[in-house]
């Protein structure tokens, strides 16, 4: 059972947004990704209030994806990253990403926290960043 509500061309745009931010990171990193979007389109909380739908989430501004002002973005999603955003609409979760509201790709480490966020672990390129429970009960579901 899908954890948000989507449709087709949802499913797409949420798989082009895994690509173009964590392809270097493999489906293991798109998955995090994606897990990223979705918990953003759940919580009610801190910079997501008003985001209920996965495109609310892919275009947010302020406060999105870089990806999103890059062309890489606006091309076809391939049918593999189709089923890996599949996948997380479905709420498959993979740590460290299963709570997390944030991510980015620092130059060294992952600083201990990022605009007062705990850093929840490293994959690969990106480090994630949660809240805690009391700020944001939805994304700990």
């Amino acid at each position: 059972m899908a954890v948000v509500k989507h449709n087709e061309a949802e499913v797409e745009l949420l798989a082009r947004l895994m690509r173009a931010e964590a392809e270097g990171d493999g489906d293991l990193g798109m998955l995090m990704v994606g897990n990223t979007g979705i918990n953003r389109v759940i919580a009610s909380c801190l910079d997501f209030p008003n985001i209920r739908t996965i495109t609310n989430m892919v275009y947010q501004s302020p406060g999105g994806f870089e990806a999103t002002q890059k062309g890489y973005f606006y091309q076809r999603a391939r049918q593999s990253e189709i089923r890996l955003a599949r996948r997380v609409i479905q709420g498959e979760r993979q740590h460290p990403a299963s709570n997390s509201l944030w991510f980015f790709m620092p130059e060294g480490a992952c600083p201990e926290q990022w605009y007062g966020q705990w850093n929840v672990g490293r994959y690969k390129a990106h480090c994630f960043y949660a809240p805690t429970a009391a700020d944001c009960p939805e994304v700990f579901r």
